[in-house]
């Protein structure tokens, strides 16, 4: 992983935390564990850090609850 795709993942769990008011510990774990983290965020960077963040946010949310990472 480079620098670049590191500092978005970084961002990304720091965002969640604040939204879901869950430790950043908690969602990287969440993520990580759900395959969320290294099967769609990482390899989608390219496409990813270019939607807003409040976009990003909802999308990462909603497929948190359809992996079952969430409840709906």
């Amino acid at each position: 992983m480079d620098k670049k795709t590191l500092e978005f993942v970084t961002y990304c769990i720091s965002k969640l935390a604040n939204k879901l008011r869950l430790s950043q510990n908690d969602v990287y774990c969440r993520l990580k564990r759900s395959g969320i983290l290294y099967d769609y965020i990482v390899p989608s960077y390219d496409v990813l850090h270019t939607f807003s963040s409040r976009y990003l946010m909802e999308d990462l949310t909603e497929y948190m609850k359809e992996k079952g990472v969430l409840p709906k």
